[in-house]
């Protein structure tokens, strides 16, 4: 490991990998220091502004020899906006430092042998993926900034043309958007657009208003945004979610879950409403669908509990495989996107309970229910009660989702001190240009 040295106004600093977070990762006078928008391999110097007691952060000022990874970012205001982290480092070596960090992060936490990692599932299309997107507004002297905050800030960076991991279809609504705003009556009263595309048409748009003219900005916004390009739903919402209110339009958008991810079975189309949750690449969803299948491997006969359930997006394509499988949501409204879903793809077998988890885990273990499978699809923060409970249900195997692999990481230990040990592990990179690492882990009963 090199150390760094003082050089030219900077501390002269080799970056060894990347870390969890976004940052590359070097040493100074040996002391980890985290330094963003480097790469493996950047020989750079350095200006270290912050010193912990164990390590120290610092910001770029010179690259001086450019690491093999390193590549051009095709936006004009990466490094500025806080969406994505990683548009200078070639895309195969994003997905290499995911598999270092996983690896990394869940081998301290639980004894898992080596060969347990499995390697990552590369994304088909490391740009223009995203199917959900929140803009940010601001007006500012009469000019309307949109697009996104800048890194650290509530500051709103204005595009400058397309965002470029959102799909087509998005950065086409956008550009409309923009036109059209230049007439809204109230431009400072407008912090934040949703839109949510489907995978083969349907567009939902959410406005959040902050002003106090609700059923004139409804009546204005009823009569402008109807008849833009792909959009079929138009909403409304003035502070929390239960305010939402639909101005036009269909509620829902799908995706589909095809013949090829259910093998043999007729293609599946999962809807979810204006505000609901859905996972924002469609093609790895079913490359995470797939492989929740594959470690599955139902015989027909099980009774399984899908935890966090949402739409269904994995109740439902597991439901031709099993008995039965309860669905646990504690969002109503994707309950009732769920409750459309089996009845739109007429699947019989599934029943969706609107219920916080840790409350009905409770619920079914006070009645003694039991289930060969629990799989779960925590938020970020994890499942700390959840898998405190699961093991009351004696399922012989257990499959966590998860989109931060520290608290799935520390969900582990705890299920891994309750008699479950980790069978398979495998990240999927659902978020190409930026740090995050969605994962598929089996568990099975000791």
């Amino acid at each position: 490991m090199l150390s760094g040295s003082e050089q030219g106004g900077g501390t002269l600093v080799t970056v060894e990998k990347l870390a969890f977070g976004g940052s590359g990762i070097g040493r100074v006078d040996g002391k980890v220091c985290f330094i963003p928008f480097t790469a493996p391999g950047d020989r750079c110097r350095v200006e270290i502004h912050a010193e912990k007691k164990s390590y120290s952060e610092g910001a770029l000022l010179e690259c001086m020899a450019p690491s093999p990874a390193r590549v051009t970012p095709p936006c004009g205001v990466f490094g500025e906006c806080g969406g994505c982290f990683w548009q200078h480092i070639r895309y195969s070596a994003q997905l290499a430092a995911k598999q270092q960090i996983f690896v990394e992060m869940l081998s301290r936490s639980v004894p898992v042998a080596p060969d347990v990692f499995l390697p990552a599932v590369p994304a088909p299309m490391p740009y223009g993926y995203r199917s959900r997107v929140q803009f940010k507004l601001r007006s500012v002297t009469g000019k309307l900034k949109f697009g996104f905050y800048r890194r650290g800030s509530h500051y709103v960076i204005d595009l400058p043309g397309k965002c470029h991991i959102a799909c087509n279809v998005i950065n086409l609504i956008r550009e409309e958007l923009c036109r059209m705003l230049e007439r809204f009556p109230e431009p400072d009263k407008l912090p934040q657009i949703d839109v949510a595309a489907g995978e083969s048409s349907g567009l939902l748009l959410l406005f959040h208003y902050i002003g106090e003219n609700r059923t004139g900005i409804a009546a204005w916004l009823g009569e402008t945004v109807p008849g833009c390009a792909g959009v079929t739903g138009v909403f409304l919402q003035c502070g929390r979610k239960s305010s939402l209110l639909r101005i036009w339009g269909d509620e829902r958008v799908a995706y589909r879950v095809p013949t090829a991810v259910v093998e043999s079975l007729p293609d599946m189309e999962l809807a979810f409403r204006c505000g609901g949750f859905s996972q924002v690449n469609y093609g790895q969803n079913r490359a995470m669908i797939r492989t929740v299948l594959d470690w599955a491997a139902l015989k027909g006969r099980e009774r399984i509990l899908d935890l966090y359930c949402g739409n269904g997006n994995f109740s439902l394509p597991i439901s031709r495989s099993c008995a039965e499988i309860i669905g646990v949501e504690e969002y109503g409204d994707s309950i009732e996107d769920a409750v459309f879903n089996a009845r739109s793809n007429d699947v019989q077998n599934a029943r969706f309970i609107a219920r916080d988890t840790d409350g009905g885990l409770r619920e079914l273990i006070a009645r003694g229910e039991r289930f060969h499978l629990v799989l779960l699809d925590p938020p970020r923060t994890g499942a700390r009660e959840a898998v405190h409970l699961i093991p009351a249900l004696e399922p012989e195997k257990i499959i966590y989702v998860s989109c931060d692999p520290a608290t799935l990481a520390r969900d582990l230990a705890i299920l891994h001190g309750k008699g479950y040990r980790v069978a398979a592990s495998r990240p999927i990179d659902m978020f190409p240009q930026t740090y995050h690492i969605e994962s598929v882990t089996l568990l099975t009963k000791v």
